[in-house]
């Protein structure tokens, strides 16, 4: 027999405390005892958390909408009146078959995309 044993000494006050013994159980049975409760409070918070992130994700739903072609047309401040009929036909009545092909000049020095 060793001069030091390997099992370390609790006075008698510890021993009985509650920390002690959990420890003592816990090498016996670790689900039960640390898994088990860990699982719960993930599940628990999950619980309470779900509520706040909807209320957040309804905040940024109302600041984020679509609105409509009409409405993102008058978004803007001083902006003139459209009229999308009549932006149409004004358009529409432009002759697109007497064109001019003009090219654009170029800054110095840039590429301006012709194979040689």
């Amino acid at each position: 027999m060793s001069v030091f044993g390997n099992k370390r000494f609790t006075p008698s006050a510890e021993a009985h405390a509650f920390g002690s013994r959990y420890r003592a159980q816990l090498s016996k049975h670790p689900f039960l005892l640390f898994g088990l409760p860990f699982l719960a409070v993930m599940v628990a918070g999950s619980f309470v958390l779900t509520p706040a992130t909807a209320i957040r994700y309804e905040k940024y739903d109302r600041k984020v909408r679509q609105v409509t072609k009409e409405e993102e047309l008058g978004l803007r401040r001083n902006a003139r009146r459209v009229n999308m009929k009549d932006e149409y036909y004004r358009l529409a009545a432009k002759d697109l078959d007497n064109w001019e092909q003009k090219r654009v000049k170029r800054l110095p020095g840039e590429h301006d995309g012709i194979i040689e």
